[in-house]
C-alpha cells in the first residue's frame, strides 16, 4: 500500500470513529440517566431527547452527504467522493435508529398504531416518507448495484434531494415554536441545492453557447 493508500485508509478509520462518536455520547447520557448520576442528561423528557438526538444526527449526516460534491468541485479533491457513500449510509443508520426509538420508546410496542399516527400527524408523514425513500438508496449503494442499474442508478439516487427536503420539513414541524435551529438547517440545504442548480444551469449555458460554433 502506497502513501496515498495509507492516508486514505487512515482517513476512513477516522471518519468511522467520528461518525460513531454521537452514539457513544448518547450511550453515556443514557447511562447517566439510568444510574441516577445526571437525570437531566437527556433533557426533561428522556424519550424525546433520544429521538431528537438521533434524528438530528441523521439530518446532519444527510447534509454532509450532499456537501461532498460541492466540496469536491471547490477543492478539486476527488478523494472526497470516496466518503459520500459512507456518510449516506450513516444517515440511513441514524434515521433508522430514530424511527426505532419512536416505535419502541414512544409507542411502547403498540406498533399497530403507527400508520394511524403517520396519517394523522404531518410531521410523522414527512419523516416516515423520508425514511422510506432512504431505504432503496441504502440498498443500492454498492458498486454492484451501480453497475446493474447503470444510468438509472444516478436517477434513483437523486431521491436524496427529496429526502433532505422532507427531513428538514419534519424537523421544522416537530419543533413548532422556536424554529431557529431547523431554519439554520434549511438554509444549509438551500445552499447545497442552490449550488447544484447553479452548476447545472452553467453547464447548459455553456452547451448552448458552444452549439452555434459546432454548426457546419
Amino acid at each position: 500500500m502506497g502513501r496515498d493508500g495509507r492516508l486514505l485508509a487512515t482517513a476512513r478509520v477516522l471518519a468511522h470513529a467520528l461518525a460513531l462518536a454521537p452514539l457513544a455520547l448518547l450511550a453515556r447520557r443514557m447511562w447517566l440517566v439510568q444510574s441516577g448520576t445526571d437525570l437531566d442528561a437527556l433533557g426533561a423528557d428522556p424519550v424525546a431527547g433520544i429521538e431528537h438526538f438521533l434524528g438530528l444526527w441523521a439530518l446532519r449526516f444527510l447534509l454532509a452527504t450532499l456537501a461532498v460534491t460541492p466540496l469536491r468541485q471547490l477543492s478539486g479533491l476527488a478523494a472526497l467522493l470516496r466518503f459520500r457513500r459512507m456518510l449516506g449510509l450513516y444517515a440511513f443508520a441514524y434515521a433508522s435508529l430514530h424511527l426505532a426509538a419512536y416505535l419502541v420508546l414512544d409507542l411502547r410496542g403498540y406498533w399497530a398504531l403507527v400508520f394511524g399516527e403517520i396519517v394523522k400527524r404531518p410531521y410523522l408523514t414527512a419523516g416516515f416518507a423520508a425514511w422510506l425513500l432512504l431505504v432503496p438508496l441504502a440498498a443500492t449503494s454498492t458498486s454492484g448495484w451501480m453497475r446493474r442499474l447503470g444510468r438509472r442508478w444516478g436517477r434513483l439516487h437523486r431521491l436524496v434531494y427529496a429526502v433532505a427536503v422532507l427531513a428538514v420539513l419534519h424537523f421544522w414541524w416537530v419543533v413548532k415554536a422556536d424554529v431557529r435551529e431547523p431554519l439554520a438547517y434549511a438554509a444549509v440545504l438551500s445552499l447545497l441545492l442552490g449550488w447544484r442548480l447553479w452548476k447545472r444551469l452553467a453547464v447548459r449555458a455553456r452547451a448552448a453557447g458552444a452549439a452555434p460554433r459546432q454548426a457546419p
